[in-house]
């Protein structure tokens, strides 16, 4: 497991996004959750409900493929956002996490959304994240646990969240919650 350095800056807002289509699902995003919450230098603020969707592919919607379960958290947290990625990237990897094609099923896919105000594109890592805007099922869960959220440079996600077609989003109702 990589262990990030937690810096010696105050502690920054962050958001999450958690998704998965295969495996157990819901408890695959509660444990991703609570390995979060125990890393050094990220304390989980807020986690939303989980959220029922179909699976979106490049091409569009896929009825066909297993229908995936949706998080957010709101997180405080003192790892720069490089190691952010490495720390949500190694916890993707050990709960079975394999990229073989874009957008594919998964059992784990944590995005980060927003890290503050931040405004970055690299290689590696592009804040905020690209399609957030476009995605009722990271605007909504967010909504739920920050009714004020907004996506730097994009604007309120609840303006955002409007400008989406009707998808298939709904709460999750599962057993263990």
């Amino acid at each position: 497991m990589i262990t990030p350095t937690a810096s010696a800056l105050p502690p920054v807002p962050a958001v999450l996004a958690f998704g998965g289509n295969l495996g157990d699902r819901e408890a695959t995003i509660l444990a991703a959750v609570d390995e979060l919450n125990a890393a050094e230098g990220l304390e989980v603020v807020r986690l939303s409900r989980l959220y029922e969707t179909v699976a979106v592919k490049p091409e569009g919607i896929d009825y066909e493929a297993p229908g995936y379960l949706n998080a957010v958290a709101t997180v405080r947290t003192t790892l720069d956002p490089e190691a952010l990625l490495a720390l949500v990237n190694d916890i993707e990897a050990r709960h079975g996490r394999v990229r073989l094609e874009r957008w594919g099923d998964r059992t784990l896919d944590v995005d980060i959304i927003a890290y503050g105000d931040l405004q970055l594109d690299t290689a590696r890592l592009i804040l905020p994240h690209p399609r957030a805007a476009e995605r009722d099922f990271v605007l909504v869960p967010w909504l739920e646990i920050d009714p004020d959220a907004e996506l730097p440079g994009a604007g309120r996600a609840a303006d955002l969240v409007t400008r989406i077609p009707e998808t298939t989003l709904r709460p999750y109702v599962g057993e263990r919650r």
